[in-house]
């Protein structure tokens, strides 16, 4: 564990707040950590995904902890902001093995992570967060635990009763330790303040075409707003854009758009 991790973990707990909700464009690399904190990003948070692909494994558990915990660490030494890492399900088959997780986040210095219930479940989730609250408490340290509920992400059980479902699961999970609870996949209005109003954490909702803007999202209760793999997804697509012009038309047009290499080359030689 850093000598700072608990002071940014402070930090990163104060920035949760509906009057003016905390932002995460998630990154997947040194690279996009720099210009998204050279954007004025409060602090950084890892998309798994984006992670997983940027070294050529799926999302979804598939990447290694070892691999996992290095992209973490290489991202966090090269921001002076407060990093959360998307640590998928705990890179683990059981509480146990989510601990040891955990105490690799710990010692790269993240100051939160967050961690999912998939299709698992809630039970599991539970038993997981509970030995994450052990493993920080036995560091003598702080750590912003999100709990993502992926009740409407993957349209889990019956619709009529997804809702109370997901307050269900959000109250079990603040019991078991959860700092905030993420509901990905919620876009409507009403929805949203139904959750915001129930759960006694801070709320994180997933942004993207069809959400509501900020402000409104912070006037219905919402504390942090995520725009998840997004992000590493609209790069790629630009990746292809360009590749797809200068092999079906030999244009090149499209390169204009880019970051100019000066300015990125700068972002990458600033010490941290």
């Amino acid at each position: 564990m850093t000598t700072a991790q608990p002071n940014e973990a402070h930090l990163f707990r104060s920035l949760h707040t509906p009057a003016a909700p905390l932002l995460l464009a998630n990154v997947w690399d040194v690279a996009s950590a720099r210009v998204v904190e050279a954007a004025g990003a409060p602090a950084i948070a890892t998309t798994s995904a984006g992670v997983a692909w940027s070294l050529g494994a799926p999302d979804g558990d598939v990447l290694t902890r070892d691999r996992a915990l290095d992209a973490i660490a290489r991202i966090v030494a090269s921001v002076a902001v407060p990093v959360t890492a998307d640590i998928e399900g705990g890179y683990g088959k059981d509480a146990d093995e989510v601990a040891e997780t955990v105490a690799g986040v710990l010692a790269a210095g993240a100051a939160g992570i967050n961690i999912e219930d998939g299709t698992r479940p809630p039970e599991e989730l539970a038993a997981r967060l509970a030995a994450v609250r052990r493993t920080v408490g036995r560091a003598g340290t702080d750590l912003f635990v999100n709990a993502r509920i992926d009740t409407y992400l993957f349209e889990l059980g019956d619709p009529d009763t997804r809702l109370a479902d997901t307050l269900a699961r959000a109250r079990r999970y603040v019991g078991a330790g959860a700092d905030g609870i993420f509901v990905p996949g919620v876009t409507d209005a009403a929805t949203i303040e139904a959750l915001a109003g129930d759960i006694s954490v801070p709320l994180n909702v997933l942004a993207g075409p069809g959400t509501p803007a900020v402000p409104e999202l912070g006037a219905l209760g919402v504390a942090r707003v995520s725009l998840g793999a997004g992000v590493a997804q609209a790069a790629y697509a630009a990746a292809r854009r360009t590749a797809q012009e200068f092999y079906r038309t030999g244009g090149y047009d499209s390169l204009s758009e880019g970051i100019a290499f000066p300015e990125l080359n700068t972002l990458l030689a600033e010490a941290r």
